[in-house]
């Protein structure tokens, strides 16, 4: 099938979302609890990423270059890889499902699916919607289930060329593993610990507004939420009583009542790991500033819903700041400067998100250079990814492949260099050409 009518299927795709925007917005919101304003954002950035699709198809899939010769001519294509398997999370079933599906079908891929157990609706209502965009039958190939047979199969199974996986650090690491045996392309896109540093000059207002919506959106439960929050000592009083105040103003409740903020966590096993986090904190001697406890009674008894939880007095090489917990959970540290700062956001095995709040313009481009982060926001959250820009991160948090934008396609296709010589003569390249020139 030409690339157009491969683009012409995403774009009526695209337009599908748009109709059912909201019936699938409820559905995310009705599986895993995320408040509808955030569900409505999840299926807009679905709609985002197959319009850059849409472009993507009519611009540039190929390059052309010169040629150290005259008469020769060199360019680029792109081909497909074959069959992709997509492995996705619960906490962006329709988002990063698409972030990675829609490139894999335009580059002219077949794609074995795998959603999350715990998000089976929206994925599967994606799917559908695919179908009735006119994808041809088994183009698209959705397998459900629990456990990691599943996993392993379109892992292992050597028609399947290219591994896409979003979730743990310890999964991604096995997976990366099995498929390798095999030279398999893996995209892993893993966990984070993802701080936000507050200088002394910063807007504190914004910057407050900034902690409490990276820290808590989702609940918690992105892989970029803010887990870190680093205050220079000299604001650290008036920041710490302006964010306490907003933070108890948050409405937690049920995901599908409009004024809601903050849903339940995902399920109970998740919310058993959360509070385990929390009872090491205090052990490990964090002062507990507020939350930490189940939330019970009336409206709350039908979900896991959890306080959202702020630490205090927490050393950076405590376990709550130093792994990933997914859950409302915020560590606050006191740092003395910058350098201190950059030193402890550093001083993780993660790197996906980070943030910096400053006026001055010197310290933020240098933290932009220095900060081990594969996304680095100035007087903005670690939370609020664009389609038409790279996601992902370093060292424990991916490994070099970026889903978003451009840089998406670099996973699902399969570069050919490509060069045509019409001088009729031999042309050696690759040899001291311009050596026997200078004797002539």
């Amino acid at each position: 099938m030409p690339i157009q009518e491969r683009a012409d299927i995403i774009g009526e795709f695209g337009n599908l979302l748009i109709k059912e925007k909201e019936s699938l917005a409820r559905i995310i919101t009705r599986e895993n609890g995320k408040p509808l304003r955030e569900a409505r954002g999840e299926v807009q950035e679905g709609i985002d990423t197959a319009s850059f699709a849409y472009s993507k198809a009519k611009t540039d899939l190929g390059v052309t270059v010169p040629s150290e010769f005259s008469g020769k001519f060199a360019y680029t294509m792109v081909n497909p890889v074959g069959t992709v398997g997509i492995i996705t999370p619960w906490n962006f079933p329709v988002a990063i499902l698409c972030w990675n599906l829609i490139p894999s079908l335009l580059m002219g891929n077949t794609v074995v699916f795998k959603p999350s157990p715990e998000a089976p609706a929206a994925s599967s209502k994606v799917i559908e919607l695919f179908l009735e965009s006119g994808i041809p039958k088994g183009v698209i190939n959705i397998v459900h289930g629990v456990g990691k047979t599943i996993v392993e199969e379109i892992v292992e199974n050597p028609d399947v060329r290219v591994i896409s996986f979003t979730g743990s650090t310890r999964v991604g690491r096995k997976i990366a593993e099995l498929a390798g045996r095999n030279l398999k392309r893996v995209g892993l896109e893993l966990g984070g610990k993802n701080p936000q540093i507050v200088l002394e000059d910063a807007d504190l207002e914004n910057a407050v507004q900034g902690a409490v919506w990276g820290a808590f959106a989702t609940t918690g439960q992105r892989c970029t939420s803010t887990s870190r929050l680093l205050l220079q000592e000299n604001i650290y009083d008036e920041f710490l009583e302006l964010f306490l105040k907003k933070v108890k103003e948050i409405k937690i409740g049920n995901g599908l009542d409009e004024e809601t903020e903050i849903g339940p966590i995902i399920n109970e096993r998740r919310l058993d790991t959360i509070l385990q986090y929390i009872e090491s904190g205090k052990n490990e001697g964090a002062k507990l500033l507020l939350g930490g406890k189940r939330i019970c009674g009336d409206k709350y008894d039908k979900g896991f819903f959890l306080e959202p939880t702020v630490f205090t007095d927490v050393n950076s090489k405590m376990k709550i700041a130093q792994e990933e917990i997914l859950g409302p959970v915020l560590s606050i540290i006191k740092i003395s400067d910058f350098q201190e700062g950059i030193e402890i956001a550093n001083d993780v095995d993660y790197g996906l998100s980070s943030s910096i709040y400053t006026k001055n313009i010197d310290l933020a481009m240098e933290a932009v250079e220095r900060l081990e982060a594969g996304m680095v926001y100035v007087n903005a959250p670690t939370i609020g990814a664009e389609c038409h820009m790279p996601f992902g991160g370093v060292k424990s948090s991916g490994n070099g492949f970026r889903e978003g934008g451009q840089w998406a396609y670099e996973l699902y296709g399969e570069i050919k260099a490509v060069t045509i010589d019409y001088s009729e003569k031999l042309q050696k390249a690759q040899i001291d050409r311009f050596k026997d020139e200078r004797k002539s």
